[in-house]
């Protein structure tokens, strides 16, 4: 059934019904021109049969000399009848069994007796008394003498005319067998390239914009192949360019820090991004569901919203702990809303820095309040004179100048811990001898250490002999580990500073067998305000501004390096930070 519906098979039919069309029209109109010629002929023979005859008639009335003459001139399947006046008549032989016929039958007919009398031609078919069909010619003899008939079976007509027409008939059939297999290789070659084109485009179907089809010829075929092969090009180009640009989107998609969901009007998922993926599985672990086609209510009431309000909308969520900002916008297609497009922001860092951004407003604040409240009653007393003594009044001045000093040192910490923060600080790297630069450090604290009674030690454990560091930065992270350390480490206690090497770097180790720091403050000892429990807390023997460890931090990794602390309860603190050498 396929193979006929082919345009092969089509074009072939096509051309075998023109063909036999045009070959019956032809054969038809031979067959007709060829029995009218047959007939002619035949007439127009059997007429110069009876003309020579009685042309030749005029010189002889003598009857041996008339049969000669009709036997020589007439046809072997015609006969002779010659009519004189003289009431004579004389009848040829017949090879074709021709029955003879008689005067009276010749009077009887208007034609031919109108040749006896009037000296005229005719030819006609007749029916003779025997009921045969025969074609018959007459002429007259000169003067009137007679007439000479001369008449044949129609069966000779016909049996050329049959022969005739088997010979066209079989010429027909051999046109028709010989324009079939014409036709049929026409049509191939006409509907091979269609098919090689047809190949070509399913091959596009499939995706292969480079398939390419033959040019065989240089007609309107060949015309149609080399559009063909001009539209694959294009095709290729232009897929080439979406699949290019969908995935440049679909990069930008990916790479991008916020969610993006789109969603059609029936709140169906169409498009979304590896954040807003995590967002919506957070989501469903929440909600304990499996599908992934669940939504959550806040986002399928906000998306309704959107929908029928067709303005921008924005939601605050909490999924697993994290804040989410939801920002939805509706997504037109010409004046209609087709869908949504949810922007998702993960606000947690936000939230946690605004939360950070108070505290340190109130710790600042505190911090202030109290230096402050205490320089505001100790100068009242003075100048209200409740202190009366020059001592007491001197007393009372000290602890306005170190509560003030004290105002100093925190406002000069912040602007440092905030030039640091904002990488205004430029580090003023030098090469340092590694060991006369701990020797200093330890000298420096040696007589604070001896009045607490605390023992402190310094042990360069590495051949490195020279570092690149800042060394005023270095020595304000020692100074202030060193200093924590000795302030919460008791009488008889122990503080050490080990400097060892670990693959092209510098390991300095402040130990201390202070109080120690509980665990839940370990995580946030670096944080900017950030004071560990009271326990720890009633060992200080002086107070800190609480923002040293932050500036700390913040200056070994501006020298590429990292720090950290372990600590036990009761048992000490270690508080490590390695740096390159180079």
């Amino acid at each position: 059934m396929i193979f006929l519906r082919g345009v092969v098979v089509k074009l072939w039919f096509t051309f075998l019904i023109v063909i036999f069309v045009v070959l019956a029209i032809i054969s038809f109109l031979l067959l007709e021109f060829f029995n009218g010629y047959h007939l002619n002929q035949a007439e127009n023979q059997l007429l110069n049969q009876t003309t020579k005859i009685a042309a030749l008639l005029e010189d002889t009335s003598h009857q041996m000399d008339i049969d000669k003459i009709a036997e020589t001139i007439k046809d072997d399947s015609s006969r002779i009848t010659i009519v004189l006046n003289d009431g004579n008549t004389w009848t040829s032989s017949s090879d074709e069994d021709l029955p003879m016929i008689t005067v009276e039958w010749l009077k009887e007919n208007d034609k031919f007796n109108s040749v006896i009398t009037h000296e005229n031609s005719v030819t006609d078919q007749v029916t003779l008394p025997s009921n045969m069909e025969v074609l018959m010619a007459g002429s007259s003899l000169y003067d009137g003498k007679g007439a000479v008939f001369a008449y044949q079976s129609s069966e000779v007509v016909a049996k050329t005319t049959k022969q005739t027409s088997e010979i066209i008939l079989l010429a027909a059939g051999i046109a028709i067998v010989l324009m079939t297999i014409f036709a049929f290789f026409l049509s191939t070659r006409i509907t091979q390239p269609l098919i090689k084109m047809r190949e070509g485009a399913l091959e596009l179907a499939k995706g292969e914009f480079k398939t390419r089809v033959p040019i065989l010829t240089h007609d309107e075929i060949g015309e149609l192949a080399m559009a063909f092969n001009r539209m694959g090009r294009q095709l290729n180009y232009h897929i080439e360019a979406l699949s290019q640009e969908k995935e440049q989107l679909y990069s930008i998609l990916r790479s991008m820090a916020d969610g993006v969901l789109t969603f059609n009007r029936e709140a169906e998922i169409i498009l979304s991004n590896p954040p807003a993926q995590k967002f919506l599985h957070d989501w469903r672990y929440e909600y304990d569901v499996d599908s992934v086609n669940f939504l959550p209510e806040d986002i399928l009431l906000l998306l309704k919203k959107v929908i029928a309000s067709e303005t921008e909308q924005a939601q605050e969520v909490t999924v697993q702990g994290r804040n989410w900002v939801m920002v939805m916008t509706p997504l037109y297609a010409e004046t209609k809303v087709r869908g949504v497009v949810a922007i998702i922001r993960d606000m947690t860092e936000e939230r946690k820095m605004d939360q950070l951004r108070e505290e340190f407003i109130a710790n600042v604040s505190h911090e202030l309040r109290t230096p402050i409240a205490m320089m505001q009653g100790y100068s009242e007393a003075i100048v209200d004179d409740i202190a009366v003594s020059t001592d007491e009044k001197n007393e009372l001045a000290s602890i306005i100048r170190d509560e003030s000093m004290r105002m100093g040192r925190l406002v000069n910490e912040l602007l440092d811990l905030a030039r640091i923060k904002a990488g205004h600080v430029q580090l003023n790297k030098e090469k340092i001898d590694l060991v006369q630069f701990i020797e200093r450090i330890i000298r420096k604290f040696q007589g604070p250490a001896n009045d607490q009674g605390i023992e402190l030690d310094g042990a360069v454990k590495t051949d490195v002999g020279m570092m690149y560091v800042d060394q005023d930065r270095i020595e304000q992270v020692l100074t202030n580990l060193i200093d924590n350390a000795m302030r919460h480490t008791q009488t008889n206690g122990k503080v050490q500073l080990l400097v060892e090497s670990e693959h092209e770097k510098i390991r300095f180790s402040i130990i201390d067998t202070g109080s120690g720091i509980s665990e839940e403050d370990l995580p946030f000892v670096f944080e900017r305000f950030y004071k560990a429990d009271k326990s720890r807390m009633k060992t200080e023997k002086r107070k800190g501004t609480g923002l040293g460890l932050s500036i700390a931090k913040n200056i070994i990794e501006a020298h590429h390096g990292t720090i950290s602390v372990q600590s036990k309860i009761e048992e000490g603190t270690t508080f490590t930070f390695v740096i390159p050498t180079k």
